[in-house]
């Protein structure tokens, strides 16, 4: 009877270890890959298996890869795309909604495939990125269609691989190379408007709390530089110098409003800001805002500016650096030349210090520095 027990429980060990699968390579000598990119703050992975030419160069599109929908003669469809890879789905992943070539897809991962035309090709995303390849592609299951054209490349491309071309800040290329065929598919974020949800989302976090001002403060940098939703940016601004328990009036909280302000067309009050900032200010902060002034053609302010810097910080190489620029600005270049020439004792490297001597160059010859 131990016999007989011993020789069953043999049996079972060998039956559960026969079904027990150990980690080896994928299928069929292909290898997988997984690639990612973010454009704005929308990332994108595509995750996918990387098939070989493997010596059949001119055989694989309409013969490998069949042209259009097929029968593949195994699974469920009948009228199956090309799994634009090998072994499992390739599945691509959005974090945030997209356009694909122009048309609007929600976040989320999808199956991916291509119904192969030489001539126009059919890029499909499908809600289903679970199942194995295309052998149980079901169209009801489609998120998305779009055409798209194969483009000739002049070299083979040996293993099949995907990859991210042309990005700009709201876009990228994503482009399938295998062979002597690349299939590019552009997508689009509304990066400024998924930044600023991002920004609203956050702001009622731990963030607005734990970090203090500075979240606050650095969502409203953000519409400055891109002119957008200042009204709103102004709220975040003020409550970054003024919020209770974070708020805290600083250079950078105070310039911040100011520059608000003056893009909201109040001037008086921009000002106002900006004289309660100065004071505050690093030499390098305030010599940074003069700068500022003198871009916008406003020599006068950037002077006061410059010479406020110079009485708070004084004889040291920024701010006499500062008063060149100021007395320049006002074609006084005899006093300019003074102080560029106290600032040239101080240089801190050869870069400073050749800066400076370029500037009183300019200077000899009656040429504004700025």
């Amino acid at each position: 009877m131990k016999n007989k027990l011993l020789t069953a429980a043999c049996l079972l060990f060998l039956c559960a270890h026969t079904v027990a699968q150990l980690t080896t390579a994928p299928e069929g000598g292909n290898r997988k890959a997984t690639v990612s990119e973010n454009i704005g703050i929308t990332n994108i992975t595509i995750d996918y298996s990387r098939p070989g030419v493997k010596g059949r160069e001119g055989k694989i599109w309409g013969e490998l890869v069949h042209k259009g929908f097929a029968d593949l003669g195994f699974g469920t469809s009948k009228n199956a795309p090309w799994r634009a890879g090998a072994n499992e789905n390739t599945v691509i992943e959005f974090t945030t909604p997209v356009m694909i070539e122009g048309k609007s897809l929600p976040a989320g991962k999808y199956g991916l495939f291509i119904a192969y035309d030489p001539q126009a090709a059919t890029l499909i995303l499908s809600k289903n990125h679970t199942s194995w390849g295309s052998f149980f592609y079901d169209d009801k299951e489609d998120a998305l269609r779009v055409t798209i054209k194969p483009v000739p490349l002049d070299k083979s491309v040996e293993w099949l691989k995907y990859e991210f071309l042309n990005e700009t800040d709201s876009s990228a290329t994503v482009a399938l190379a295998w062979e002597k065929l690349l299939f590019p598919f552009r997508v689009e974020t509304d990066h400024i408007n998924l930044q600023l949800e991002s920004f609203r989302r956050e702001l009622r976090s731990e963030k607005s709390f734990n970090v203090g001002w500075q979240t606050w403060n650095q969502a409203a940098n953000y519409c400055i530089v891109n002119n957008v939703n200042l009204e709103e940016a102004l709220a975040w601004a003020e409550h970054a110098a003024n919020g209770p328990f974070i708020g805290q009036k600083n250079f950078n909280t105070l310039s911040t409003k100011a520059q608000l302000l003056n893009k909201l067309n109040r001037p008086a009050e921009a000002e106002a800001a900006m004289k309660e900032a100065l004071p505050m200010g690093s030499a390098n902060q305030i010599h940074a805002y003069a700068r500022q002034l003198l871009q916008q053609k406003k020599s006068k302010e950037a002077f006061d500016a410059f010479k406020l810097n110079y009485d708070k910080n004084p004889n040291i190489f920024t701010t006499n650096v500062g008063m060149m620029r100021g007395y320049s600005a006002l074609s006084n270049y005899k006093k300019a030349t003074e102080y560029g020439q106290k600032a040239l004792t101080q240089a801190p490297d050869n870069l400073n210090k050749n800066n400076v001597e370029r500037m009183l160059k300019m200077l000899q010859e009656g040429k504004d520095v700025n």
